[in-house]
């Protein structure tokens, strides 16, 4: 089995930072691209962020130049760092990655269970 297990989130006030972890573990045999979603009450889950195994990274274009996302291989994490957050940022993030569990299988995508961030004063 597979777990992705997220941690940073919290209440940040409007402008503020936040970072946020996500550890993949279990049997993994390797991990092509992870990422960031997230879902706000009454709306979709969106795409946030993604990078590649080779660092390439995309971003939706409402958090280009405040969010920054960045992987750490030999530890199998992912994070987010999120700066200047808006009202409009909160949201339950979620962690996506691809993984294969063996050199024989092609990968398939896995979630976290999410992290709250709450943007408020």
């Amino acid at each position: 089995q597979v777990q992705l297990v997220e941690s940073g989130g919290g209440l940040v006030q409007p402008g503020g930072s936040r970072r946020l972890s996500c550890a993949a573990s279990g049997s993994i045999f390797s991990i092509n691209a992870m990422g960031w979603y997230r879902q706000a009450p009454g709306n979709q889950r969106e795409l946030v962020a993604t990078i590649t195994s080779g660092g390439i990274t995309n971003y939706a274009d409402s958090v280009k130049g405040r969010f920054t996302i960045s992987r750490d291989n030999a530890k199998n994490t992912v994070f987010l760092q999120m700066n200047n957050l808006e009202p409009e940022d909160t949201a339950v993030y979620y962690c996506n990655a691809n993984i294969r569990t063996h050199a024989l299988f092609i990968g398939r995508d896995y979630w976290g269970k999410g992290t709250l961030v709450t943007v408020s004063s």
